[in-house]
């Protein structure tokens, strides 16, 4: 189906209660979170496959104020509303919320995942800690795709600087 991106974007308080209908309906949440600045087939790839392990796909995305404050000056490259319709426009993808934080504990708690998804550049023990105890207390499962090698937004953005 052909749906509008711009409607996948959804403020915290739709998305919990989308989760809701969701849950009575026996379905299955699979989160994830990041920045997805620039978005690349490593990305695609990691959402498509988070999205097989669970009936639905929600995306956390920090907003440019926490992407500057976790990347530095020069980011976020694409502003959060272009990103957050960008993720919301690939098929794997059922919702995004845009959050104004490093760290995403608040809406991990509010949205309680049935399975919480991360790059395989992160163990347990490098989860934010706040995070890591926000989806202990929901019981969600914690799973860790492999790391897809070639494709990150910052080797990106600098192969783009090295040609100019």
């Amino acid at each position: 189906m052909n749906r509008n991106p711009a409607e996948k974007i959804r403020s915290l308080s739709a998305a919990v209660e989308w989760r809701e209908s969701l849950r009575k309906s026996g379905r299955k949440l699979v989160i994830t979170n990041g920045c997805f600045d620039i978005l690349h087939r490593g990305h695609a790839e990691y959402l498509y496959e988070s999205r097989a392990l669970g009936d639905a796909l929600l995306i956390l995305i920090n907003s440019d104020r926490a992407v500057q404050e976790l990347k530095g000056p020069t980011r976020p490259i694409i502003p959060e509303e272009h990103r957050a319709y960008m993720i919301g426009a690939l098929e794997s993808v059922d919702a995004v919320v845009v959050f104004d934080s490093q760290r995403c504990d608040k809406e991990l708690r509010a949205l309680s995942p049935d399975i919480y998804v991360k790059g395989g550049d992160y163990t347990l023990d490098k989860l934010d800690a706040s995070e890591r105890a926000a989806l202990l207390e929901s019981g969600a499962e914690i799973v860790f795709k492999p790391f897809i090698e070639g494709f990150s937004t910052t080797n990106i953005v600098n192969r783009i600087k090295s040609t100019l």
